[in-house]
């Protein structure tokens, strides 16, 4: 089962490579089912091997010319902030036992796992309904939605520092139709945007989880050879076609994951 995990661990990087998100809600549920890391642990884990794959992933794509390094610092600011506060402060006060449906008892893993969950089947579904946009005045539509555009960065900090997700799934709608980017723009930006989210948010977490560094920097490496597989194939692969394949997929881990927490609770 390691081993196959291992190699799972590599399509969190091509996800990431070739659609600019989607690794990040592949990484927790991988820790968890099949390295057997408890979900707590897994939302930090996930953190630093989607931050760290997701840099290696920016530099390619700004070598490209393919990252626009303002937007991408404006917009993260925000997100950046929050997750950060949500790591450092919010997440060591959420107790382990939280609350009580009849019999049944809520913990703190099967919430993150639920909530994870729901994550998922929405991303899917956006992804399985995903068209390409003729991308508006990026210009323009920054004026017009400032304020939409920091609560998505609000909301966007608040999902990664939770559940240790990079957003990306959420962050390419926002620069495709909120900025107007065009779709290889967004991809190589966002990636930049998960990169500060999520190691800015692991570095919230220093000191509150002990880290197993030697197994980290295995899945890490496993997942930034993934990027560079998935970097080299956005140009032989239809980028919304690609989107919808992995929609589906990540539609049945979000119903997998969803089943397993009830049914086997932590």
């Amino acid at each position: 089962m390691e081993i196959i995990a291992y190699i799972t661990s590599v399509f969190i990087g091509i996800s990431l490579g070739m659609i600019g998100g989607g690794g990040s809600i592949l990484t927790v549920p991988v820790l968890v089912y099949m390295f057997g890391v408890s979900p707590l642990v897994s939302t930090s884990y996930s953190l630093f091997i989607v931050g760290s794959t997701s840099l290696i992933g920016a530099y390619n794509n700004y070598r490209n010319g393919a990252v626009k390094i303002k937007t991408a610092l404006l917009f993260g600011s925000t997100s950046i902030t929050t997750v950060f506060l949500t790591r450092k402060f919010l997440i060591p006060l959420i107790p382990h036992d939280l609350f009580r449906i009849g019999t049944f008892q809520i913990t703190e893993p099967i919430l993150t796992m639920v909530l994870f969950a729901f994550l998922m089947v929405a991303a899917s579904i956006g992804m399985i309904k995903s068209e390409e946009r003729k991308p508006g005045c990026m210009e323009c539509d920054l004026k017009r939605n400032i304020i939409r555009m920091l609560l998505s960065g609000i909301g966007i900090g608040l999902t990664t520092g939770i559940l240790g997700a990079g957003g990306g799934f959420l962050l390419i709608p926002v620069l495709v139709l909120v900025l107007g980017m065009p779709m290889r723009e967004a991809v190589g930006t966002s990636l930049l945007i998960i990169a500060l989210n999520s190691l800015i948010g692991f570095a919230g977490d220093l000191g509150h989880v002990q880290i197993d560094w030697t197994f980290l920097f295995k899945v890490t490496s496993m997942a930034v050879t993934g990027i560079l597989i998935g970097g080299s194939l956005t140009k032989k692969i239809n980028a919304v076609a690609l989107k919808k394949g992995f929609g589906w997929f990540v539609l049945a881990m979000g119903i997998y994951v969803l089943w397993h927490s009830f049914s086997f609770p932590m």
